[in-house]
């Protein structure tokens, strides 16, 4: 069995790799750019959800407890940190 210091390196990995690299940029920008705009439908739908809960008589406090609890779904930094 090979030792965890000592094993090869798949060269399939490293061609994979060179090939994703030039990719990466062109990712980040793309993925950059959905992200701020899942989070900015998030941000509206949360004021929306927030006023139509004022709306339907609810109080200020639990409006903005369950508009939190609301929010808490788009909070992708939780998912991330989840699947770490």
């Amino acid at each position: 069995m090979a030792e965890h210091g000592t094993e090869k390196k798949n060269p399939n990995m490293i061609k994979m790799f060179g090939m994703v690299l030039p990719l990466l940029p062109g990712m980040i920008v793309r993925f950059g750019g959905s992200f701020l705009r899942f989070k900015g439908a998030a941000k509206k739908g949360g004021s929306i959800f927030h006023r139509e809960l004022l709306n339907q008589g609810i109080d200020e406090a639990t409006a903005e407890k369950l508009t939190e609890e609301y929010l808490e779904g788009s909070n992708l930094m939780k998912y991330i940190q989840f699947l770490r």
